[in-house]
């Protein structure tokens, strides 16, 4: 504005060396006019950097909002196709011929469908519906049995939690027993029969995974409850009650402990207390200790575990039918061929839970055989087992298995 003046100043002197001097009374309107166009244009450019200014949060205003709607409608549109991406579907399965000293038998063992559904991001749902023996019923030989039924929530990144039917977090196949992930037709003796798999129970897990290497597994469940009377008597895997109207008198409380020290090796302990194995009936409290560790380099593997329950001698019937049952096996393997799809391996396994007999000799097995990986999920398998102290049940067992 000072500039503007001054020029009209230079100007006025001009005219009035080159002309007449106008009076000092026309020269003040002279700049008082060019003042007032001066504030004109200053209004007019204030008045319109005010409007590019509302205008421009005006317009950022409406991007944000639109943003949200798309994010609604994307949300809106993930929920209408949960059925295509959020369903989970599985399953697995074994066909065994078993020619032993105790009998010739065809069994489709196993018939087992996955279902899954995740609610969200964190929110999951898995579940294991399986039919054993082929045939359930009045008479039959098989069951129908709901093995998974849980909610999974992610807690973060390491931590998660569980509420429902789950596998117990113990030994090596109790939660992995896939036909395709272990050698021989059927499930070695010792974890069948002292942890004793497959054993879920009803209640809530805590997963926490410390770092690359270390992670630790909590759970609270319904427990055992054996026989304590008759050939049964204190047998584990006959106290297993499958969540069926299961007696809750006597919680289980479940820890395991997870350390890969290198890559290739998995090493595990897990313990379990319950206060009363048998549900109130004898009050006997019973404690197991399980150790197992897992080896893979190239084609060489080798897996080794120890399982052995300690009973409550207070009551003397337990001291009777057995106040400790253990079993340990060590199994190495060697895969060859193209893609490792050829596998052989070697089994020797320890254990005792007769429960009948007091005095009854460890059973002990060894056991030789192949697998053949058609494709990574299908598998043929062979195996001979010779059982030595406490046994007599030798002979050959074929199998195929699947799962998806």
């Amino acid at each position: 504005m000072k500039k503007a003046l001054i020029l009209a100043l230079l100007c006025l002197a001009g005219a009035a060396a080159a002309q007449d001097t106008p009076s000092l009374e026309e020269m003040w309107k002279i700049i008082q006019q060019q003042q007032a166009t001066i504030d004109s244009l200053q209004k007019q450019l204030a008045e319109q950097t005010e409007q590019v200014k509302v205008t421009s949060e005006q317009l950022e205003a409406d991007v944000e909002a639109q943003q949200e709607a798309i994010a609604v409608v994307a949300d809106a549109i993930e929920e209408q196709s949960a059925p295509a991406n959020r369903v989970k579907i599985g399953g697995y399965g074994e066909l065994h011929y078993n020619n032993l000293d105790s009998g010739d038998e065809f069994d489709f063992h196993r018939f087992v469908l996955f279902f899954g559904y995740d609610f969200n991001e964190r929110t999951r749902f898995f579940s294991e519906i399986e039919l054993e023996h082929a045939l359930a019923g009045d008479g039959k030989p098989g069951e129908v049995e709901l093995e998974q039924a849980y909610i999974e929530y992610l807690f973060n990144d390491s931590t998660k939690g569980t509420a429902g039917i789950s596998l117990v977090p113990v030994g090596i196949l109790n939660e992995t027993h896939e036909p395709d992930t272990f050698f021989g037709v059927e499930r070695n003796n010792v974890e069948k029969n002292i942890i004793p798999s497959t054993w879920w129970e009803a209640g809530l897990g805590l997963n926490k995974q410390f770092n690359d290497q270390l992670g630790l597994d909590l759970f609270i469940s319904s427990g055992l409850n054996v026989p304590t009377s008759g050939s049964k008597a204190f047998n584990i895997r006959s106290g297993r009650q499958k969540v069926a109207e299961a007696v809750g008198s006597d919680l289980a409380y479940t820890a395991r402990l997870r350390y890969n020290p290198v890559p290739g090796l998995q090493l595990a302990a897990s313990y379990q207390h319950q206060t009363d194995l048998t549900q109130g009936a004898l009050d006997v409290a019973a404690d197991l200790f399980e150790i197992n560790a897992q080896y893979q380099r190239d084609g060489f593997g080798l897996r080794a575990l120890y399982a052995q329950w300690d009973l409550d001698n207070n009551v003397n019937t337990v001291n009777a039918a057995r106040a400790e049952q253990m079993g340990y096996y060590l199994e190495p393997s060697y895969r060859f061929g193209a893609d490792r799809r050829f596998g052989v391996f070697a089994r020797y396994s320890v254990y005792n839970n007769d429960a009948a007999d007091n005095n009854a000799d460890d059973v002990e097995q060894m056991d030789l055989g192949f697998n053949f990986w058609l494709t990574p999920t299908t598998v043929f398998k062979f195996d001979y087992q010779d059982q030595r102290e406490g046994g007599s049940d030798d002979g050959f067992n074929l199998g195929v298995g699947y799962s998806f």
